[in-house]
């Protein structure tokens, strides 16, 4: 087989995209059902008589601020340390063990939540547990499907994640809708114990699929990589495809363990933070865009809608069913991500991010402005002495702008954010890579969780609609963001985009092609691998004899 050379050959030879592929990514991103149901399914039960009544006591009205904060953020503690231990465990046990070990953590919080959910102190340590198996599945899920899918639609399926995201928190929404009126503990203990499920099935799941061929080269089994490829293919083991795909992999992670030193603990997690900031293809850049990328999509207040949502609404005192609302919510989220499956590879992963953070800044003021000005922020007692909204027509519209702000949250940033940080990260760093930004969005998702019942409690701040003023100011600052600073990763491989870094800027990534390959600047080919396949196996018989 010749060399590739010349941009038509380079982005000519890849594998038709086969059922397979499609199959064994959206399984893998199943995980994106419990991670958004464990945090969606809180927002309804904070609400639920019968939970308020457990945690707070029969004569509480709610749950107080700092209760909730804890609550709702201890699930979020735990997921960034889980992120961070997940990246080791990723290089060492593999992408599949690591998300199994996961579901296995996972399924402990569960039961710790659902078996003693009527005291503070085991429901906050549950969740604390369930968090950590939640960081080890949010983590790897999305570094497992990155170095499994076909480039050319790679960011669809692992958009795919996010929509399964968006499923979990509808499907809690729907759960706490119909057992909020329940008259006893199974108000709450249903919501909680569904979750189980959902572990359980991505567990036995995995078992069936193949490791990433990108960990297996890692490791040097490369017997293993082309069996890999050969399944996720669909091609025969002597396939011009897997030949090009596995040469191009080695030679990369060849070239990227030369120049990035990664044989020790120590050196693996110092290597994520090698290089110059004004390099926009160092290591240091790649993580800082990856760990901003997440923390800018908390930053868009969508969290705020997710878990806090119900109160808020109830407090605005023109939305009857603030439960039915929440849902509605949330079935907005689920119908708007399936665009990106399209969007997100049609028009690429920067349009999206530049367009959709000025679609949510404009959102979130006009919610603002409309609460401010037209003085739905106080309430009045009507003649039932009940407290209603001043001007129940800006309650709608701020209603309105709320959904159409998830519109676009949903089909861009959502999405958005999780395919780039599983893209633009070196094999040698790449699973702490997207650990620290995994994390990074698990930090911020509970920073946000804290101080947001302080901002919004009634016996706190009180802010009420002034809140997405501030929400308004951070997604314009995600606009500039991914104006100045987000690459184009569309339609290329794992290995080009590293070209692509290192070769032009972010704002003239989309114009960037390859010219060469790794494997060509190497002088690898296919048969030269298949050699050292046949090398190694022959060495691994004379072992076993």
């Amino acid at each position: 087989m010749s060399q590739l050379k010349g941009t038509a050959d380079v982005n000519a030879i890849e594998a038709p995209v086969t059922w397979k592929a499609y199959l064994a990514c959206a399984f893998a991103s199943f995980g994106g059902i419990f991670f958004g149901y464990d945090s969606g399914y809180i927002n309804g039960v904070l609400a639920s008589r019968e939970f308020i009544t457990a945690i707070a006591g029969a004569d509480a009205d709610a749950i107080s601020s700092s209760h909730t904060s804890l609550i709702t953020s201890i699930l979020s503690a735990g997921t960034f340390f889980g992120a961070l231990i997940a990246g080791d465990l990723a290089d060492r046990m593999g992408r599949r063990l690591t998300i199994i070990a996961g579901c296995g953590i996972y399924l402990a919080g569960v039961v710790v939540q659902m078996f003693a959910a009527s005291a503070l102190a085991t429901i906050v340590v549950g969740r604390l547990l369930a968090g950590f198996g939640v960081g080890f599945v949010s983590a790897i899920i999305i570094l497992y499907m990155s170095e499994i899918c076909p480039r050319k639609i790679r960011g669809a399926l692992v958009s795919g994640y996010q929509f399964c995201i968006t499923i979990g928190i509808m499907l809690a929404s729907i759960v706490c809708n119909y057992t909020q009126d329940r008259p006893d503990a199974s108000a709450y203990r249903i919501p909680i114990g569904l979750q189980f499920a959902w572990g359980v099935i991505l567990a036995v799941g995995l078992f069936l699929l193949p490791d990433s061929p990108r960990y297996y080269v890692k490791k040097g089994k490369l017997d293993q990589a082309r069996d890999t490829l050969v399944r996720l293919r669909g091609q025969p083991p002597t396939s011009q495809y897997v030949e090009v795909e596995l040469a191009e992999i080695v030679a990369n992670a060849e070239i990227e363990a030369r120049a990035i030193p990664t044989d020790t603990w120590y050196a693996s997690w110092a290597a994520c933070f090698t290089g110059s900031l004004w390099d926009s293809s160092s290591n240091v850049r790649r993580t800082i865009l990856g760990a901003s990328l997440q923390m800018m999509q908390q930053w868009t207040g969508v969290n705020f809608i997710f878990y806090y949502s119900t109160p808020f609404l109830k407090s605005t005192g023109a939305i009857e069913d603030a439960f039915l609302m929440s849902m509605i919510f949330t079935i907005v989220n689920v119908c708007s991500t399936p665009i990106s499956f399209y969007t997100v590879e049609r028009f690429g992963r920067r349009p999206l991010l530049v367009f959709g953070a000025l679609g949510m800044l404009i959102c979130q003021f006009i919610v603002a402005i409309v609460g401010v000005t037209v003085g739905f922020n106080k309430t009045v007692l009507n003649e039932a002495g009940e407290s209603v909204a001043r001007n129940i027509g800006a309650v709608n519209a701020q209603v309105a702008f709320i959904a159409i702000f998830i519109f676009f949250f949903a089909s861009t940033w959502g999405p958005g954010a999780w395919v780039l940080i599983g893209e633009i990260f070196p094999l040698p760093i790449r699973s702490r890579g997207v650990a620290i930004s995994t994390a990074s969005n698990w930090l911020w998702n509970t920073i946000i969780a804290v101080i947001t019942p302080y901002m919004v409690g009634t016996d706190k701040g009180n802010l009420r609609s002034s809140v997405f003023f501030i929400w308004g100011g951070l997604c314009t600052a995600a606009f500039v963001y991914a104006y100045f600073l987000v690459p184009e990763t569309k339609g290329l491989s794992l290995e080009q985009v590293d070209q692509m870094l290192a070769e032009t800027t972010p704002r003239n990534s989309a114009k960037w092609r390859p010219t060469t390959t790794f494997a060509a600047e190497l002088g690898k080919t296919g048969a030269e691998i298949r050699h050292i396949d046949s090398k190694e196996g022959a060495e691994k018989r004379d072992l076993e004899a």
